[in-house]
């Protein structure tokens, strides 16, 4: 347009049109064709100042009324839902429209057609999201108060988890406590519950409950999060650090929640987590059977028409909330801590690194994938939970001792083995200090025989010698093949001053 300026103003100076042409570099029929369409729209130098560029080229070039199409064209509206499902092509509905009018636009002009019929759209949907496949979750910025009801001061803000489907931007949203894990991944479950069943991807912003380390390449994702992921049969995908771009449904999502949802209940009052998520339900009901405006169908008829049928039915059982504690070292004890209460694993494994599920009841160790112990969940601080089979066969045996084990040792060798074994734990203060004394006991038999164990016992007890070294001193010396000392007979002394026990009679 700024030559066509030149032009007129050169022509107004009085130059011809080869001049004009020269001196601009334009060829002289193209000057004359300008100059001509100026006469003819009554334009002259100077222009108007009210005249631009683009009401200059509406004056030049006036355009006629478009034509008609002399061809059928398809429903548009139609020819974009059905781009939602899986599989679908432009190339294959092109194919089912010319079935129906052989006479119809060829392929390319059916895509120019089409994306001039998207392009006017203020879509709600993208194009990418293909049906069933990504759920788009997050937390708006602002909260919900939770008041106490006693008091009537706010008791704290509850979080509102949204969550909004790819294809058809079917809505879900759900008040909880805050986003810590737990609260995380209940969330998840309900929406997946509400939906009636499961997404193949759901795309994550880098929140702690869900990326433990957020990565542009190879995030971390938090090992519940990744838990509940397989359990479901989905894949978590978090968007890349800085690039809110990456979940631009769910931020559309957010804002809507936030306009149709916080705002709408900005003046009501909620005592608890499950009245707030009764008033929720009712405004993302409201939401999702709202009809689009520029699509026929609402959020809801899309979903049950595209979403739902691509995506994979819920599994029979729901995800059991469980904690992970990745890469523990095992102690010496071979026991590992969590929660300040120790469960065993098999000894083999100190020094090894393992990880520990935990959920409400039970508690599970992993080694190289594999489960290695298992024990009921036990939160009493500074205590252990053991496993005999995780113990070495020294510190299992030392851990079965008990008096009536020791005694039944002992007998075998022979019953004055077990009286001298049963008369050391009863010097003792306690049984437990004589046990190691009557281990040694037994295990004299291994360098003498039975029979001479037996009677150096005996004769340990005749002396009252409670104790393993005089055993094994008698044995040492021989004492124990010498008879037994005979005990004094007691004599009573006769004297004229005893009575006698006449007297008292």
């Amino acid at each position: 347009m700024r030559k066509i300026r030149e032009i007129l103003r050169l022509a107004d100076e009085g130059l011809t049109l080869r001049q004009i042409g020269a001196a601009l570099g334009v060829p002289f029929t193209t000057v004359g064709d300008h100059v001509r369409r100026a006469q003819r729209a009554g334009v002259s130098w100077p222009l108007p100042a009210d005249v631009d560029d683009i009401a200059l080229e509406a004056l030049l070039f006036p355009r006629g009324p478009a034509p008609e199409p002399d061809r059928p064209l398809p429903d548009w509206n139609r020819v974009h839902r059905e781009l939602r499902r899986p599989g679908v092509t432009l190339m294959l509905l092109w194919h089912e429209y010319r079935a129906e009018h052989p006479d119809g636009y060829g392929y390319s002009q059916f895509c120019v057609h089409y994306r001039a019929f998207a392009g006017r759209l203020d879509l709600p949907m993208r194009q990418e999201h293909q049906a069933g496949e990504k759920l788009f979750v997050d937390f708006p910025g602002t909260r919900l108060p939770i008041y106490d009801r006693s008091t009537g001061e706010v008791a704290f803000d509850a979080e509102l988890f949204v969550a909004v489907m790819g294809a058809s931007s079917f809505l879900h949203a759900e008040a909880v406590a805050s986003q810590r894990l737990e609260h995380w991944i209940g969330a998840h479950v309900h929406c997946f519950e509400a939906l009636g069943s499961v997404p193949r991807v759901v795309v994550c912003d880098n929140l702690r409950s869900g990326v433990t380390r957020a990565h542009r390449y190879e995030p971390d994702v938090n090992a519940t999060y990744a838990e509940m992921a397989a359990h479901y049969g989905l894949a978590v995908i978090p968007t890349r650090p800085g690039k809110p771009r990456d979940k631009a449904k769910v931020e559309a999502g957010v804002l809507l929640a936030e306009r149709w949802i916080l705002a709408r209940l900005r003046n009501e009052r909620f005592y608890s987590l499950a009245e707030a998520n009764i008033a929720i339900s009712a405004c993302v009901k409201a939401i999702n059977e709202r009809p689009f405006r520029k699509l026929p169908g609402s959020r809801r008829s899309w979903f049950d028409e595209i979403d739902r049928p691509a995506m994979r039915p819920l599994p029979e059982h729901r995800y059991e909330f469980a904690r992970w504690r990745i890469g523990l070292r095992v102690n010496i004890d071979y026991h590992c801590e969590l929660e300040r209460h120790y469960y065993s694993l098999p000894h083999q494994l100190v020094g090894a690194r393992v990880d520990v599920r935990a959920t409400a009841t039970t508690v599970e160790v992993f080694h190289a994938a594999r489960r290695v112990a298992s024990h009921r969940r036990d939160d009493t601080p500074g205590r252990h939970t053991t496993d005999p089979a995780h113990m070495p066969v020294s510190h299992r045996r030392h851990a079965e001792w008990s008096p009536s084990r020791i005694l039944s040792w002992a007998s075998r060798t022979g019953p004055a083995t077990a009286g001298l074994a049963d008369a050391i734990m009863q010097a003792r203060p306690h049984p437990e200090q004589g046990y190691r004394s009557c281990l040694g006991l037994i295990r004299l038999a291994d360098r003498y025989s039975s029979e001479r164990v037996e009677a150096a016992c005996a004769r340990a007890l005749a002396v009252r010698a409670l104790s393993y070294r005089s055993v094994e001193s008698i044995l040492r010396h021989g004492l124990d093949r010498q008879p037994l000392p005979t005990p004094p007979t007691r004599t009573h002394p006769t004297h004229p001053n005893l009575r006698g026990a006449a007297y008292y009679r």
